[in-house]
């Protein structure tokens, strides 16, 4: 039996990054303290996060919480490589204080996430060949400085970005090293792209280094793809959700995962609007669902 899967929680449902007004009210010290009393022990990285790594542990280690990673944004298609690799450095000198083993990266170049304007199902965006050979050059020289500390970079499909489908991250995994460049894993993106969540875990398992758990709403993914709504928008509306609440079934997905023997961090992410989803009690809810899972496993074992 694997014991070396270890569950985090992302602070985007408390506060949201891209769109702050989302739990503006709530505090840092609450989103960790109500991940430490649900049960979790590592924690992601947001906007209300000490900025310096020892000030930053003295609040997670007497909660029992590590930190698992942390988003940057990648502009390597649409900048000089330079001044990402400037913001990359920062980022992963923060990360490697902070204990962190993986830095969760996405090309944000051409992106629409942000775009109220733009269908997150309509409108998503293409690299051409000369964008996708400076992307594939660029993620090797960040891998390479995350290399020097021991460290991985992991990539992020995502809704709304040049790579967020099965044959994007197929050309992205069969033109980088694999000792440079891993993949994060994530359900809510790539089954609200219309890909298998275990078909793609089967098809990229040895690339996988971290691990993104996000369940959907059906009802709100059909009425948003029929209003063709933006990403932000999505969110606002409730698309997403945490493990065991909406659609997703994760006891197949965890088996593939544990029967893969997977080493690392499996964190809970979903960006839900507080008012309407209370952090605390959905952060719970999803460890309550996993820990069920995880002990009916146990017990066909045992039986």
């Amino acid at each position: 039996m694997v014991k070396s899967i270890r569950y985090g929680c992302a602070p985007i449902a408390w506060t949201n990054d891209d769109l702050p007004e989302l739990g503006s009210e709530n505090t840092f010290e609450q989103c960790i303290s109500e991940m430490a009393l649900a049960g979790y022990e590592g924690t992601e990285i947001g906007n209300k996060y000490p900025n310096d790594p020892s000030e930053l542990l003295d609040y997670l280690e007497p909660r029992g919480l590590n930190v698992a990673s942390a988003w940057l944004s990648l502009f390597l298609t649409t900048e000089m490589f330079e001044m990402t690799e400037a913001a990359f450095i920062k980022h992963r000198d923060f990360l490697y204080k902070a204990g962190a083993k993986v830095i969760v990266v996405c090309e944000q170049g051409k992106s629409i996430q942000k775009d109220l304007s733009k269908s997150i199902f309509t409108d998503k965006p293409y690299f051409t060949n000369e964008e996708w050979q400076r992307l594939f050059s660029g993620l090797e020289k960040l891998g390479t400085l995350a290399n020097e500390k021991g460290m991985k970079i992991v990539y992020h499909p995502h809704m709304g970005t040049g790579i967020q489908t099965d044959s994007e991250i197929q050309r992205l995994m069969e033109n980088t090293d694999e000792s440079k460049v891993s993949l994060l894993y994530d359900t809510g993106h790539l089954a609200l792209s219309g890909e298998n969540p275990i078909d793609v875990f089967n098809k990229y398992k040895d690339r996988i280094h971290h691990i993104h758990f996000k369940d959907i709403r059906k009802g709100i993914e059909q009425a948003t793809q029929l209003q063709n709504d933006s990403f932000l928008t999505s969110i606002k509306k409730g698309v997403f959700t945490v493990p065991g609440d909406g659609y997703i079934d994760f006891e197949p997905i965890l088996n593939v995962i544990e029967d893969f023997n997977y080493q690392g961090w499996i964190v809970v992410e979903a960006e839900q609007d507080p008012d309407k989803a209370n952090p605390f009690i959905y952060a719970k809810k999803a460890k309550d669902y996993l820990n069920n899972i995880q002990q009916n496993r146990e017990k066909k074992y045992i039986s």
